[in-house]
């Protein structure tokens, strides 16, 4: 069963300044910092998301839970990029069949929206499992609210930092 969720938030700096910051491997870290940390596939590093191949496995990567310890694999590859500032991402991990990643950032008054729409599909037996359905919906949304919190964090100080008042 496929299951799906939106993570909407409004960040005062325009939407190329989170798109520069949010697609690279250093943006991504930060968002998921202290809980998770992922490595770099070879594939990756040095490039900017423009420069990725799509539809193509880009290799995998490490999911490290407290930046230290190996909990599971993301298995990416990059579906789509734009128009606009947008990708889809699919991959497959150790814990879910199918995962499909997109986000948006799109200029709104005062600033820019970013919405990321996860939708994914959990592995047997796990699917099984009574409750792990939810636990696993819950503990995503809870991730995607923490890295959106991360990013309107970093988007207060680089607008403070803008406007000289940080």
């Amino acid at each position: 069963m496929r299951l799906t969720f939106e993570q909407r938030s409004s960040l005062p700096v325009y939407a190329g300044e989170v798109w520069s910051r949010a697609t690279t491997p250093d943006g991504v870290n930060d968002e998921l910092f202290p809980w998770l940390r992922m490595s770099v596939p070879a594939a990756m590093r040095g490039k900017t998301i423009d420069q990725l191949p799509l539809e193509q496995r880009l290799g995998r990567s490490w999911l490290l839970a407290m930046c230290l310890f190996p909990v599971d694999f993301d298995d990416i590859t990059l579906a789509e990029v734009g128009p606009g500032y947008r990708f889809r991402e699919t991959s497959r991990m150790l814990a879910i069949r199918s995962w499909v990643h997109e986000r948006t950032v799109r200029d709104i008054a005062g600033g820019c929206e970013v919405v990321d729409r996860l939708t994914f599909e959990l592995r047997r037996p796990g699917a099984w499992v009574p409750g792990w359905r939810n636990t696993m919906t819950v503990l995503l949304k809870l991730l995607f609210r923490h890295r959106h919190a991360r990013l309107a964090r970093w988007a207060a100080k680089a607008d403070s930092s803008r406007r000289g008042t940080g």
